[in-house]
């Protein structure tokens, strides 16, 4: 399961969390975004021992901006609050698994 993230939960979800969190910037307009969401979602469900969630900049533009994030779709992933890997552009599933 990809958890939606918000303005009101990102905190908490991403930044304070314990483990690994893969995060899928995204926008319903875009169309790489629309290929990205289900190569996370199946990654999801076979990858229990890692948070996967998914926030749209259209809808929490302030965290986009306070993170750089200028293109999408856009792939981070945080490991015990710290950012280890942020990059735009659509990410295949052999290429996030190596990520994690």
């Amino acid at each position: 399961m990809v958890k939606e993230l918000n303005k009101d939960n990102y905190e908490q979800e991403v930044m304070k969390a314990k483990g690994t969190v893969l995060v899928d910037f995204y926008a319903d307009w875009c169309g790489p975004c629309k290929m990205q969401g289900p190569i996370v979602e199946q990654l999801a469900e076979e990858r229990k021992d890692v948070k996967f969630c998914k926030l749209n900049v259209d809808e929490a533009p302030a965290i986009a901006m306070e993170l750089g994030i200028s293109s999408i779709p856009t792939i981070m992933v945080v490991k015990n609050g710290e950012i280890t890997f942020k990059e735009a552009g659509l990410m295949q599933k052999v290429q996030l698994e190596a990520l994690l």
